[in-house]
């Protein structure tokens, strides 16, 4: 590589992207930088890498993680050297890129970090984000790698994400809920026309999920570009859930290594998404989907959705952290079989609860709340929280620290009851891993 430094360490090299650098998941608003022309212009600088591949793009406001990995494993199963790109990570910065479900080595991360300060001094009016210029490391990443296929995951939106240069094989988008309103807009057509902007001339769309209000918003977009366009849920095949078993799809019964209700929803885009692959003439053999789903290579394992991180009581970590995915955990909260649930709660200070409060607030039976401070920048104090709640009748401990939190909540909850970790990926991101049962490297 060019103008490489050779002094930093990783964690210097960490520490330089995020306090150099504009990092909308620790900054929030000030750090969105909508567009395409400084990552096209990074892209240049290292040679254009997102285009000596094969790649599938995956927009959508909830379930983006789930089903780029699971299709990631899908096509490695298949033989296919497939590198992933997703964010935000949970607990190391590398988990955002993998090949084969292997992280970047920490020492490449250095040297791309390394180069972009030699190069950055040659192009001091080019002043890329956070997401930008991880988006350009990943794409240089999978290049170095000799991927045969990348699946690369949208971060804010779709028109104008970082990602949006590449020209995919396959669109993918999974559904449409309010979150990032300031930026996407304020209504579920507005929103859908945002991630709509990753169809591509001539290139499938898979839609995971019908909604009357994004319906047209999709088949006008898939019309405007000449794209084959399927909506999952109504097209290929209506997909159900016992345990974690699919029974009945186009490629036999499956097994999810995925838990939580919502990951049906899912599991029918990846379905849909695999089918798509196949009539472009990918070759992936049902044996590959099985293996997949099932995840029997333990490399693409994804933390954070409804993930079992104790028993006795039966605790689960859960990332999700808009009013879609909070309708799907209450559902799912009010499906366990406890005498008292409860729930440990952080969440960003730019975030709107005004949907999500109103539904923890319908909880049913003995349900017990704990409010936490994520630790970044963006983190929402407790004892905000704790005031916010308080306009929906909620009521809680105030325990800053999550790991303190929990612990509380597990000796309350009792042997035999049940506690959920959730609102952020930031709060799961403070859990302490040594208390967490479980490999999630």
């Amino acid at each position: 590589m060019d103008n490489i430094l050779n002094t930093m360490t990783y964690q210097e090299a960490l520490d330089y992207l995020y306090a150099s650098v504009p990092t909308f998941h620790r900054q929030g608003a000030g750090a969105y930088k909508p567009g395409l022309g400084t990552s096209l212009r990074l892209s240049a600088m290292k040679g254009d890498p997102h285009t000596r591949y094969r790649t599938i793009h995956i927009a959508g406001t909830n379930g983006k993680g789930s089903t780029a990995h699971t299709l990631a494993a899908i096509l490695q199963s298949a033989g296919l050297r497939t590198g992933l790109y997703t964010s935000p990570h949970i607990f190391d910065f590398a988990e955002r890129i993998r090949v084969n479900g292997r992280k970047i080595p920490q020492q490449e991360v250095v040297n791309f970090v390394e180069w972009w300060i030699g190069a950055s001094a040659e192009h001091p009016d080019l002043t890329p984000s956070f997401f930008e210029l991880t988006s350009t490391m990943a794409f240089w990443w999978f290049a170095r790698e000799s991927v045969d296929v990348a699946v690369i995951e949208t971060g804010l939106g779709g028109r104008l994400d970082s990602t949006n240069i590449i020209t995919p094989e396959l669109s993918v988008i999974t559904n449409i809920s309010l979150d990032h309103t300031a930026f996407l807009g304020d209504t579920l057509p507005l929103i859908a026309a945002e991630k709509a902007g990753i169809i591509k001339s001539g290139v499938p769309v898979v839609i995971g999920q019908t909604h009357p209000d994004t319906k047209q918003v999709f088949v006008d977009a898939a019309l405007r570009a000449a794209s084959p366009i399927v909506f999952a849920d109504r097209l290929e095949c209506v997909m159900t859930q016992e345990g974690n078993i699919y029974p009945s799809t186009p490629f036999g019964p499956l097994r999810g290594e995925l838990q939580g209700i919502w990951q049906v929803e899912n599991a029918s885009t990846v379905v849909s998404a695999v089918s798509a692959l196949r009539r472009l003439g990918w070759e992936i053999s049902d044996k590959a989907v099985s293996d997949g789903f099932a995840d029997v290579t333990g490399l693409t394992h994804l933390f954070g959705r409804w993930s079992r991180i104790g028993e006795r009581p039966l605790t689960i970590a859960d990332t999700g952290h808009n009013i879609g995915g909070w309708e799907q955990i209450v559902r799912q909260i009010n499906a366990v079989d406890a005498p008292r649930k409860c729930l440990v709660l952080g969440f960003v200070a730019d975030k709107d609860l005004s949907h999500v409060l109103p539904l923890v607030a319908a909880l049913k039976g003995d349900v017990r709340l704990w409010f936490a401070t994520p630790s970044v920048p963006r983190g929402m104090h407790a004892v905000d929280l704790a005031s916010q709640a308080s306009s929906y009748g909620l009521s809680g401990t105030v325990t800053d620290d999550v790991n303190l939190a929990l612990a509380r909540a597990r000796e309350a909850a009792g042997p035999e009851g049940f506690v959920l970790v959730g609102g952020s990926n930031f709060l799961i991101a403070d859990l302490d891993r040594g208390s967490i049962d479980g490999d999630f490297s």
